[in-house]
């Protein structure tokens, strides 16, 4: 599977904004947070954990769509 041509633009735009986002859910140190009453409470620790996971998750779909990767059955493609 190949990006079309125009996409590189808005691939690189979406890598940049992922990217933010995934540095903004680690500087909000949801492990700090559990220590806190839950009364004082922000956002939930463990919606900024599964939020982290699923940006990690993105990220890397995006970097594989960016380099071509071949998708395998380790990655949950097709073969």
């Amino acid at each position: 599977m190949s990006t079309p041509i125009g996409d590189n633009e808005s691939m690189h735009a979406l890598v940049s904004f992922v990217e933010a986002e995934l540095a903004m859910a680690e500087s909000s140190h949801p492990a700090e947070a559990a220590d806190v009453p839950v009364t004082e409470w922000l956002f939930d620790p463990a919606d900024a954990q599964r939020d982290e996971v699923g940006l990690r998750s993105l990220l890397g779909a995006v970097e594989a769509l960016e380099g071509d990767a071949p998708l395998g059955p380790a990655t949950g493609g097709r073969a």
